[in-house]
């Protein structure tokens, strides 16, 4: 991840990256058929998607909008913790070979998939409107990411002191209001 983050997937060679892991080129082959198996299983690993499946149990039993903000939070948390990653991702995805979109777009669909069956179990319940829980969930996240993308990507210094603790509570409340019975 490490050599993902500084040079982003073009950039980090299989060299580099046996290197940082201390093991020869050959070993990382043999755990990893190619380079795009190997940036797939960092994804899988290293990004929301593994702590939102986490969270699914723990939210159960909360408040939706307890539920919510702790989505939030963690997920905001993950993508400051990734930014390095996730600005080098940005800036060369056009120039990604097919099999790196299908990774990223898989991780993207998960993540929707995951949130929209916390919806999905919360209509059941009675607790939310009727409504179509994958729009929701890409609402939702969408939300967010582009609130990171404002604050830590494009405008750092003029956003940086925006409260962020008071934006995902705003979002939360915004949220709430369209999706709450």
């Amino acid at each position: 991840m490490r050599a993902f983050s500084e040079k982003g997937y073009l950039g980090a060679t299989t060299r580099e990256i046996a290197g940082k892991a201390g093991v020869a080129e050959l070993t990382l082959f043999r755990h990893f058929t190619s380079k795009e198996k190997l940036f797939e299983e960092v994804i899988r690993n290293y990004s929301f998607l593994p702590a939102l499946k986490g969270l699914l149990p723990e939210i159960a039993e909360m408040t939706y909008k307890g539920a919510l903000t702790m989505i939030a939070v963690r997920f905001l948390k993950t993508l400051d913790a990734r930014k390095e990653m996730i600005q080098i991702m940005h800036s060369e995805m056009h120039r990604y070979p097919g099999k790196v979109h299908k990774v990223y777009h898989a991780f993207i669909d998960g993540l929707i998939e995951t949130l929209a069956s916390y919806f999905t179990s919360m209509q059941k319940k009675r607790t939310l409107k009727t409504f179509d829980a994958e729009a929701g969930a890409r609402a939702f996240l969408g939300m967010f990411f582009s609130f990171f993308n404002v604050q830590e990507l494009m405008m750092r210094k003029r956003y940086r002191s925006v409260d962020t603790d008071r934006t995902v509570k705003e979002f939360v409340k915004i949220f709430i209001e369209g999706t709450a019975r």
